[in-house]
């Protein structure tokens, strides 16, 4: 829901709803309003792990609720004449005040991090009739989740013509397709959202119904869905270096192949979207249901059925609570034991007074964004660096690490209370941030201790037409599920993609996937990846962030190629083998790429493919702006 100033909020409204107001947010705001950094007092600074709530005592909370009334109660009235940006210094007072600190990274990124209502300041301010009306340059797109969709935008804002091609019947990519019991992101709704769209969102953490909806509408009101190709899969694409120019090989649902041309290729399929089930001897044989969560089959009744869950990943975690409120029995194989963090409104609706706030009131929604965001595209990266010097272990990495893993353990050990068996099998013997910290609201423990649950941390050893066997018990079962996550790793998958002289991608890669910033390659030239290698984020960082950024470096180079009359960029090899070592030098100083336990962020040879290990400034800076050396031009 956007923001329109028919529906601004007056001051009885506002003090009506008073109570709902998150203070960092509206300090922020009033500050933004009256020009007052003053207003950013030292005893009202927010805790930032609270945020986007302040951590402060009620009465304190209280008292700023009542000044920032009296201080907008003037200005109420005119919030169509309200600035749309702080100045820079008022800016930078509010980055210190909200960060309890002047970290030059949160500095630098403060500005992109807030986004004012109804503007989308990273669009193109471009487009390919003004600057190169006979270029002919078309695209095609591949996948139509979150960032085939912004892709889609960004062309045709630039007036590019480009085809989307979707295998699945909607649009929504891992949002459409993953509809399990209590499926929902682990990210805060409000940042989890293309930063120039925002939403009135219901909960805290957005459902995967209310994000698919959210992703289908944002189609239909920017006009994505008429260019979209449904229910067809790209096979294969191929380089024509006598064109310039890639053939795009497809197959429909129902079998038909057909193909297309376009000089520009964005691959934007994501890295989850593949499902992984484990190989374990005897699966082909059992007689029952069989479903991995991202294939979910809603006609299959629990009740009254002994239910086998292999996984215990973020997935897992949200399907098996509700499975075993159904189940007479499930049985839950651990690999390994994941760390939760503590998240008490994870399953909370946001309470009706403060949507009414984040959507009447001007700016104030943007604030209460940039509490949450900010904060996030800092995070707390020294917490999953490695040193030296500590030493490091399969306990803890460093300092900051081990303060993680000593937060991160009394969660747990509140949330066994007096099962001491329990939490000998929900504490990780890995350290913190060498697999995803999944957030959790006591749900998970509560599961565990219910009486038809057992928690076996155990592989499953084969499995037989009635039930699975751990050494020499077989447990009976009625269905099984994996929880298994993913291919991630595995990018690009099934198709084939053939660059110059005939060079085939994945034979090229092995299984160490590398792109230039997780966008481009030597060889392939105007193809480009979103959600590519490297780019996911842990403990620092944003994922649509990173996907607005890889919008924003390949619109430039669209820009580059149309504006210069020329056919096609290809990466140079000299700065991919520079960018690949730095990636792979700085992986190996982060718990995910020093720890030996194994996850998803890891490749079968234990390097990490997915995780970005730098500071998330540096990905924004060197995405900003395409650089015409990195590249040969033709």
């Amino acid at each position: 829901m956007d923001f329109t100033l028919d529906r601004a909020m007056t001051e009885d409204e506002l003090r009506a709803h008073l109570d709902s107001a998150l203070t960092p947010a509206l300090l922020m705001l009033t500050a933004h309003v009256t020009g007052d950094a003053g207003v950013l007092r030292t005893e009202w600074k927010p805790n930032r792990a609270t945020l986007p709530a302040s951590g402060l005592a009620p009465e304190t909370d209280a008292e700023i609720r009542a000044f920032c009334l009296k201080r907008l109660a003037p200005y109420l009235s005119s919030q169509r004449d309200w600035a749309a940006l702080p100045d820079d210094s008022l800016r930078e007072s509010m980055c210190t005040w909200l960060m309890d600190e002047n970290i030059e990274d949160a500095q630098a990124l403060a500005a992109v991090a807030f986004t004012p209502d109804d503007s989308d300041p990273r669009g193109p301010e471009w487009n390919l009739d003004e600057i190169a009306p006979d270029s002919g340059l078309s695209a095609v797109v591949i996948g139509a989740g979150f960032s085939g969709l912004l892709a889609g935008l960004r062309l045709k804002q630039a007036g590019v013509p480009f085809t989307i091609l979707e295998k699945s019947t909607n649009v929504g990519g891992t949002w459409y397709e993953n509809s399990y019991p209590d499926c929902r992101t682990d990210v805060r709704s409000h940042i989890y959202t293309y930063s120039f769209v925002p939403h009135d969102w219901v909960t805290h953490f957005g459902r995967q119904q209310a994000i698919h909806e959210y992703l289908y509408n944002f189609a239909a009101k920017n006009g994505l869905l008429e260019h979209i190709s449904f229910g067809t899969e790209v096979t294969a694409t191929r380089w024509d270096e006598s064109t310039s120019t890639w053939t795009i090989d497809t197959r429909t649902s129902d079998g038909v192949v057909g193909s297309a041309e376009a000089q520009i290729v964005v691959s934007a399929v994501g890295q989850l979207n593949r499902p992984m089930i484990p190989a374990v001897d005897g699966l082909d044989t059992f007689t029952g249901p069989v479903m991995h969560s991202a294939q979910w089959d809603h006609s299959i009744d629990f009740a009254g059925k002994r239910v086998v869950v292999i996984g215990t990943g973020a997935s897992a975690l949200q399907f098996a609570p509700a499975v075993a409120k159904e189940a007479e029995h499930v049985t839950i194989f651990q690999r390994s034991a994941p760390w939760l963090r503590s998240t008490p409104v994870l399953r909370q609706e946001i309470d009706p007074g403060e949507r009414r706030l984040l959507t009447n009131l001007k700016h104030y929604r943007a604030y209460y964004r940039f509490s949450i965001f900010l904060p996030r595209l800092i995070g707390n990266l020294p917490a999953a660096t490695v040193d030296p010097d500590f030493p490091p272990t399969e306990v803890s990495v460093s300092a900051a690490n081990e303060a993680l893993r000593v937060e991160l353990t009394d969660y747990l050990t509140e949330q066994a209370g007096d099962r001491l068996d329990l939490l000998e099998q929900i504490m990780p013997d890995y350290p913190p941030a060498a697999k995803r910290i999944i957030c959790d609201d006591g749900t998970w423990v509560a599961t565990l201790k219910r009486d038809n649950v057992r928690l076996v941390s155990q592989a499953v050893q084969r499995i037989d037409k009635d039930g699975v066997w751990i050494g020499d018990e077989h447990v009976p079962a009625d269905i099984i599920l994996f929880g298994t996550g993913f291919k991630a790793s595995e990018f690009l998958v099934p198709m084939t993609v053939t660059g110059i002289g005939g060079q085939d991608l994945h034979q090229t890669w092995g299984i160490d996937a590398s792109a230039y910033l997780g966008i481009t390659l030597p060889g392939y030239p105007n193809f480009f990846c979103m959600y590519g290698p490297n780019t996911n984020t842990v403990i620092h960082g944003n994922l649509v962030f990173f996907l607005e950024c890889q919008a924003a470096y390949i619109i430039s180079a669209v820009q580059m190629l149309a504006k210069g009359g020329h056919r096609s960029m290809a990466l140079r090899p000299d700065v991919f083998t520079e960018y690949t070592d730095e990636v792979t030098k700085e992986s190996a100083k982060r718990t995910w790429g020093w720890s030996k336990t194994h996850s998803w962020y890891q490749n079968a040879a234990g390097r990490s493919t997915i995780m970005w290990p730098l500071p998330a400034r540096q990905y924004f800076e060197r995405t900003s702006a395409v650089h015409d050396e990195d590249y040969h031009i033709h």
